[in-house]
């Protein structure tokens, strides 16, 4: 087959006996095509004879590959994406999660659309990342990056804390609430979307601010430029330590007078989809909004 991908690389989902039933047929049927295929090494467990060779950690995938097939859910995808971004490899998804917003291809009968992928018959987008950064005494302390979003907030339950924002180094709001939830288009739809922020659609240079239950009725979600950078001052009073969740996967430890800066990050995640992919039509799915009348 003419394609535009000779190597494709394939990140389950472990210990899910759906995710590695599908990915063995995936195997079988990118090998019958004829495609060279690298599988990451936690996912090599679930499958049977995969050449040693053909075992790679996440990043060497990323550098080999030209293609990546995430099984899993949207939580899998984040994961993968986090360092996949880094490189100039496509992603796409199979669905064997909850909501799948990022995860197109359905499980069941995947060949098809994936047939036509793999021809060069797809819809690319281009999902930037958020860059968070902690800093003590103007010191970096840790960093990293999320696809969906970063969320100031305490490390105990429902527990008030207090800080500044700054956009571009312009003061905003000063606030009390739970925390904040600074969110990409992409994970708009996410945690963002369940504290009453608004939906971003994809293509959007934007990123929204969400307050987290604040302690005054006239905070409101902010959507701002995506190339300005958000500043986050922890104020000295907080007494407890507090932490920003990256897609609520990686946690920076954060203390009272502790400086937070997010800002897009440089790489982009390269998403693909199946030629009839409607965002409209995901959220339709997914929100269970209504359709057409007539």
């Amino acid at each position: 087959m003419d394609s535009p991908f000779n190597t494709i690389g394939l990140i389950g989902k472990p210990n899910h006996p759906n995710a590695a039933a599908t990915l063995q047929r995936l195997h079988t049927f990118l090998l019958a095509l004829g495609f060279e295929v690298i599988v990451e090494k936690r996912t090599g467990s679930q499958l049977s004879d995969v050449p040693s060779d053909k075992l790679v950690k996440l990043v060497d995938l990323g550098e080999r590959a030209h293609l990546a097939i995430v099984v899993g859910g949207d939580g899998n995808m984040l994961g993968a994406a986090r360092v996949l971004a880094r490189f100039d490899i496509a992603v796409i998804g199979v669905n064997r999660g909850n909501l799948g917003f990022l995860t197109d291809l359905n499980p069941e009968g995947f060949e098809g659309s994936l047939e036509q992928v793999l021809s060069g018959d797809y819809i690319e987008e281009k999902r930037f990342l958020l860059e968070v950064e902690v800093y003590r005494h103007n010191e970096l302390k840790s960093a990293n990056s999320a696809v969906n979003e970063a969320v100031l907030h305490a490390d105990k339950v429902a527990h008030m804390i207090e800080f500044e924002a700054f956009i571009n180094d312009d003061f905003v709001f000063s606030q009390r609430s739970d925390g904040l939830i600074v969110s990409t288009p992409t994970g708009s739809t996410a945690y963002s979307l369940s504290g009453g922020g608004p939906i971003l659609t994809p293509e959007l240079n934007a990123m929204s601010l969400v307050p987290m239950f604040p302690h005054t009725l006239s905070s409101r979600p902010l959507v701002v430029d995506a190339d300005n950078e958000v500043r986050l001052k922890l104020s000295l009073e907080n007494t407890d330590s507090l932490q920003v969740s990256c897609d609520s996967h990686v946690v920076l430890a954060v203390l009272p007078g502790d400086e937070v800066v997010i800002r897009k990050a440089d790489k982009k995640l390269r998403l693909i989809h199946p030629k009839n992919y409607s965002y409209y039509n995901v959220l339709r799915k997914k929100l269970n909004w209504g359709s057409r009348l007539y």
